[in-house]
Parts: C-alpha cells; structure tokens; sequence
C-alpha cells in the first residue's frame, strides 16, 4: 500500500536539487600539421611524443559554463619534427542549484573526465589519418591533478604569506 501521508519534498514546489548535465561537446580548435612529408615516410621511424594538457573553463550563460580540455602533441625523431597536433575539445555544461564551492572543482576535474575519451578519439583518428599509428592517450586522473594544484596553488599563497610577515 503506498504512503500517502509523503510530503512533497521541497514545500514551495520548487526543484532546488543539484543537477549537474552536459548540455553539448565539440572541437572547438583544431590543427595537425605534418611539416616534414613527404620526407619522413622515407624512414621508418618511432617518434618522440610530448604531450601537454591545459584545462581552461568560464561561464557563458546563466548556468552554463564551457570546459576546454586542451591537448598539444609534438613528436620528433632525431630533432625532425614528425607531426603536430593542437586540439581544443570543449563541453557545455549546465549546473543548476551547484554549490559555488563545488563548482570549479567539477569544472576542472570532472568536466575534463568526461570530455578526455572524445577528444582522444579525435586526436587518435587525426594521427592515424597523417598515415602514423594512432596515438592512443592514457586515461588521466583528472581529480588527482586537480587536487595537486590545489595543493601547489596553497603552498604558493602560504609560502607568500611567510615572506610577508
């Protein structure tokens, strides 16, 4: 038998519960560059790979905020650049009734883990399309990062406020 003596649960009628979605995902700037061809197919070669990330986000809308998980890959091989590729893959995300406390660290950590598989995928297809095997990326922890920022960013301000006493 149901319960019928159940209050609603928020008396007003509003929704005041956190919702947290992904409203769109999309490559936002692209670029692979192979500056070295047709020279470079000529040898058979395994390239160096660098790879640096840079998380960025802003709010764009009332409840909306853009992450862009930024991706920079270069490889070489014996001081010849082999490819280039920078990739910014972005995601809009609404989040309505979120914390302020709670918002950068969704942004910046798991905003990022929901958009890294995507913009891996493209990134992997973009080099394997240059005729070089796919660069498949690790899987990051984005949380872990971000909480080691905010250790570094805390040890920064203590060790400024040292030198100000």
């Amino acid at each position: 038998m149901a319960d019928e003596t159940a209050a609603e649960p928020y008396a007003n009628g509003e929704d005041t519960a956190p919702a947290v979605g992904v409203i769109t995902q999309y490559v936002k700037d692209f670029s692979f560059e192979n500056p070295n061809a047709p020279a470079i197919y000529q040898t058979q070669i395994t390239p160096k790979v660098d790879v640096q990330f840079n998380i960025a986000s802003a709010q764009v809308g009332e409840e909306v905020f853009e992450v862009v998980l930024k991706i920079e890959v270069k490889a070489e091989h014996e001081g010849q650049v082999a490819f280039l590729v920078d990739l910014s893959y972005a995601g809009l995300f609404g989040l309505r009734n979120v914390p302020a406390e709670a918002i950068e660290p969704f942004l910046l950590s798991e905003g990022p883990r929901i958009l890294f598989p995507f913009a891996r995928r493209v990134l992997a297809d973009a080099v394997r399309d240059g005729s070089f095997p796919p660069l498949m990326l690790e899987p990051l922890d984005f949380n872990g990062i971000y909480q080691a920022q905010l250790e570094q960013r805390a040890a920064a301000e203590a060790a400024g406020a040292e030198g100000t006493a």
